[in-house]
């Protein structure tokens, strides 16, 4: 055996050749400090920004002091219109009566850096840097000018009688967007860097008056232990920072709605913003609320709470119903009627498949159709979902590969996924039903039980940001329940939710004034 092995790394040494390490990409300079002298200042930038062509480094003659100047910025992350007229037109040609302390520029931010660490990320962030001879340090201008695209509906989360905006890739609109509903100055901003290799900025942002300290803290303690090269979007965030990593449930909701993220904000929650990514995480959440909908708080109480409910029994159809199926016909025979496990009989009766075969293979095809939907453009993807399901699925059951029954129940279970408005809880879902198939096969309508008593046991030990996430079932808290199962009139729901422990519980006043109240 050690022959063997011997003998295959010879051959991996002989056949594969070895990488040769190529030189450092990144350039330490042999001091954090800058220079004195603006050529020697520009010859290291560039050495920090070697084989980069989109740095652009402009000099001139500082009017101001009349002494050589350069400024440097990344062309593709900064605004041209900017620089030109507000930076280079306002320092080449104007001249401000003071000490020379203050430049004469047109921009609203501007922060002086003497480090190279701090110039390098502010470049790559879209800063220009001014660069003056004699000066041991620099000017970092909010010239940011990237490509980005306009503020749009969202996609993924469709609302019938809520607004029509939705987050963008730039954190800066974002955040805007969010204080345009919570125009208060409670709403606090927190901002990290995370990453060594690209740094990525995250904010959080709560109200200080009602969020709890603790949770804050949480939070924070988590981002700031993060150690990656870099982050790209809020799953990966995400699935850094959760408590059950194992876990298929999600214990973030990730939105791309802002009037979503001001209203769980508004309910104690605390926001994360991440750039560069057109969705957010909210934390902590409670299971109720993946079933929740925006336009649950738009529309008539009666006509949410019964959607509310039609969401969590489809999530009950969306789980169960295969397994279910696959259990009375394999074991529990009982359990259907006379006439219809007749008629069952005479379906399954070209089938040579067992019942779990033949859902699986269902299944699975019904998988391989929304996948082939979602990566083709929006209206193939619609006609290939439709006319494939309808001519696939005839074609299996003239085929003889599976029943007619059973063509009905993955319709009906895709159904039920699709009613669900979250989506990482319907993926999660959609996932469980594969091993409660597999568990009905070997154990009937027991198997089940089992099976679901299983998932409200991990569901009852799962957190969300250290926080119960079954809450207000368990633990019990009759209060949240006008906003859970059911949506009760917001007039009775005074106070914020107990599961959250907000500083300030209420959120509203007492009294309710009647149509002809003053």
């Amino acid at each position: 055996m050690s022959f063997v092995r011997r003998l295959f790394r010879w051959t991996n040494r002989l056949f594969i050749p070895t990488a040769v390490p190529e030189q450092q990409g990144n350039f330490a300079p042999e001091s954090s400090a800058l220079h004195t002298t603006l050529i020697d200042n520009i010859l290291l930038l560039q050495t920090i920004f070697s084989k980069a062509p989109d740095l652009v480094v402009r000099t001139f003659i500082y009017k101001q002091t009349e002494s050589q100047a350069a400024l440097v910025y990344l062309s593709g992350l900064s605004d041209k219109n900017s620089i030109n007229n507000n930076v280079l037109r306002q320092l080449m040609f104007h001249k401000v009566d003071t000490d020379g302390a203050e430049l004469p520029v047109t921009l609203g931010l501007m922060n002086t850096m003497s480090t190279w660490e701090s110039i390098e990320t502010a470049i790559l962030q879209g800063y220009s840097i001014l660069l003056i001879d004699g000066l041991p340090h620099a000017y970092a201008m909010d010239t940011q000018g990237w490509p980005q695209r306009a503020i749009s509906d969202s996609q993924i989360e469709a609302s019938l009688k809520g607004a029509h905006q939705g987050f963008i890739e730039t954190d800066s609109q974002n955040i805007a967007l969010i204080r345009r509903y919570i125009s208060s100055t409670e709403l606090k901003i927190k901002e990290y860097y995370i990453g060594r290799r690209a740094k990525s900025k995250v904010s959080l942002l709560y109200l200080e008056d009602v969020a709890l300290p603790d949770l804050l803290q949480e939070m924070e303690s988590r981002i700031t232990k993060l150690d990656v090269d870099c982050i790209l979007n809020t799953g990966e965030l995400a699935e850094y920072i959760e408590d059950n990593a194992f876990s298929l449930f999600p214990q973030f909701i990730t939105t791309e709605r802002p009037d979503t993220a001001a209203s769980q904000i508004l309910q104690g929650r605390i926001c994360v913003v991440l750039d560069r990514s057109s969705s957010v995480l909210i934390a902590p959440m409670s299971l109720i609320s993946f079933f929740q909908g925006i336009d649950d708080y738009s529309s008539r109480w009666p006509v949410a709470s019964f959607l509310r409910l039609l969401r969590i029994l489809a999530c009950f159809v969306a789980a169960f119903l295969p397994g279910i199926y696959i259990a009375c016909i394999s074991f529990n025979y009982e359990l259907i009627p006379l006439d219809l496990i007749l008629s069952i009989g005479q379906f399954r009766a070209a089938v040579p498949y067992p019942p779990l075969i033949e859902a699986f293979i269902m299944e699975i095809m019904l998988e391989m159709l929304r996948e082939a939907g979602i990566r083709l453009p929006a209206p193939v993807g619609q006609t290939v979902g439709i006319v494939g399901g309808i001519v696939i699925g005839q074609a299996a059951v003239q085929a003889g590969i599976v029943s007619n029954l059973m063509v009905v129940i993955v319709a009906s279970t895709a159904v039920a996924s699709f009613i669900l408005p979250n989506y990482d809880m319907a993926s999660a879902i959609r996932l469980i039903r594969f091993p409660v198939m597999i568990i009905a096969s070997l154990f009937g309508i027991v198997g089940i039980i089992a099976a679901y008593m299983i998932l409200v046991a991990h569901l009852i030990n799962l957190k969300s940001l250290g926080q119960s996430y079954t809450s207000p079932i368990t633990p019990i808290r009759m209060r949240d329940w006008k906003d859970g199962f059911v949506r009760l009139p917001l007039w009775k729901m005074i106070n914020r939710p107990q599961s959250i422990r907000t500083l300030q519980k209420k959120r509203m006043g007492s009294k309710r004034n009647e149509g002809d109240d003053n």
